[in-house]
């Protein structure tokens, strides 16, 4: 197999190029893909990354994954490990390339690679945790596409490269075109498939599995439902901008789409360094500010939420560890406050150094999926969340991300995620439980964090 070059071709624009813009001229196409660094230029945001036409897709469903060949059209079906099937398909891939070609004083991610959705249900492929749910959804347990070429915007110096192998010509790209979709709207109620009644006596049991010992947090979540019409794009544009979340994205697959405004970072890798970020605990934000630093001060001050906090740093800290070297796990940041446009957030930061002889597609897999969204430990409370939820959380509390040719990653926990099929809207709210837990108030902590959702759609 002859090897190709991939080189970074750096597009000078007369103005500022604005990424709601470049990514509508994709927006409609299956597979197309945003990363989009919507928050603050942080650390966090400086880049965004648009991703279109794969050279192959690969999509796991409950009994086998299916690998599709988009230039030939050959499909192929596997069975077996869903992330072992695509770190084989990148591993090929990243072996095709000779070398990289970096203009100076450049380091983007992912350049191209791996990259989609990982519901939440695909852990159910590494434990024992059969569904005791019909799929609702035909939207499969992990979306992938294989990406062989980019575009990256850098926030901070409004420069956009064309990331690409040498054979592929550089793209056709307009940097003023116009949005002619039909427009968004709902055409229902948000519907809530738990009453008040039944999410207190959920807490209620949650709080006797606590007592028995089975478990020492359980992440419980209501569902929402409405139905809608027009392009998900414009949905996701209105999130975007109400919310400005540092991992956001949207995903369009053939029969769906993904619409997240994350704040949550699930794991990171970069020169092999590891990073996860988990949060745990909330308060919601006011329009009063002194009563909004109130609000937060009182979060910082928390023994239950700083103790809530702890046990899913433990847990990480744990999950990580099984692919880092031995000593190098650390929590540089425990307990930082993270504000938001609806709520405030209490963040840990946990690092690592990766093993030589792990890859991130090893780490992701026995981490998967995160810590602060199942409870722990962790086996035991997706089997409560199993028993107590009454829907299946498809791309809730999954992961959106990519593994780049760069030995890279990053992905999302999608908390703040809809998910579009067949005209109906689906989203997700929850929190982790524990002993103290006060049902009213984690009732209403969960209406919090999607009250810049649910009422910007209405």
């Amino acid at each position: 197999m002859q090897k190709k070059a991939f080189v970074i071709s750096p597009i000078r624009a007369a103005q500022p190029v604005d990424v709601l813009t470049l990514f509508a001229q994709y927006a409609g196409q299956p597979w197309a893909l945003l990363f989009d660094s919507a928050g603050e230029r942080e650390a966090d945001n400086q880049f965004d990354i648009l991703l279109h036409s794969p050279s192959k897709t690969i999509e796991a469903f409950p009994n086998s994954t299916r690998v599709t060949d988009v230039v030939t059209g050959a499909v192929v079906e596997h069975s077996g490990d869903p992330i072992a099937i695509a770190r084989d398909i990148h591993r090929s891939f990243v072996e095709s390339i000779s070398e990289i070609e970096q203009p100076d004083n450049t380091s983007l991610p992912f350049l191209a690679g791996i990259a989609g959705m990982f519901s939440y249900d695909l852990g159910r492929h590494f434990e024992h945790l059969p569904s005791p749910f019909k799929e609702h959804t035909s939207t499969p347990r992990m979306a992938l596409g294989l990406y062989t070429r980019s575009l990256i915007l850098d926030r901070k110096t409004h420069t956009l490269y064309d990331c690409h192998l040498t054979d592929q010509q550089e793209q056709d790209i307009k940097l003023s075109s116009g949005d002619c979709k039909a427009d968004f709207a709902l055409t229902s109620k948000w519907q809530n498939s738990c009453s008040k009644k039944n999410y207190v006596e959920c807490i209620a049991r949650i709080h006797d599995y606590l007592i028995a010992g089975d478990c020492y947090q359980v992440n419980f979540a209501q569902h929402f439902a409405a139905h809608y019409t027009g392009d998900e794009w414009q949905a996701y544009k209105q999130l975007r901008d109400a919310n400005k979340a540092p991992f956001s994205a949207f995903m369009r697959l053939p029969k769906a789409c993904i619409l997240s405004i994350s704040p949550e970072r699930f794991l990171a890798v970069k020169d092999g360094q590891v990073e996860t970020k988990p949060i745990k605990g909330t308060r919601p934000r006011s329009v009063d500010s002194a009563n909004d630093q109130a609000l937060a001060e009182e979060l910082l001050a928390s023994p239950k939420d700083r103790a809530e906090n702890l046990m899913i740093v433990d847990l990480l800290r744990n999950d990580i560890s099984k692919h880092c070297q031995p000593n190098s796990v650390l929590v540089p940041k425990p307990f930082a406050l993270e504000s938001y446009a609806a709520v405030h957030h209490l963040v840990s930061t946990v690092t690592g150094q990766l093993n030589a002889n792990s890859d991130p597609f090893a780490l992701l897999r026995d981490a998967f999926p995160g810590g602060s969204i199942t409870g722990a430990p962790k086996v035991r409370a997706m089997q409560i969340i199993d028993e107590l939820e009454s829907q299946p959380r498809s791309i809730y509390c999954g992961s959106i991300g990519y593994v780049g040719i760069q030995n890279d990653m990053d992905t999302s926990i999608c908390i703040r995620t809809l998910l579009a099929e067949s005209n109906r809207l689906h989203c997700w709210a929850g929190g982790g439980i524990v002993l103290d837990s006060d049902a009213e108030s984690e009732y209403q902590e969960s209406l919090d964090k999607v009250n810049k959702i649910l009422p910007v759609l209405a």
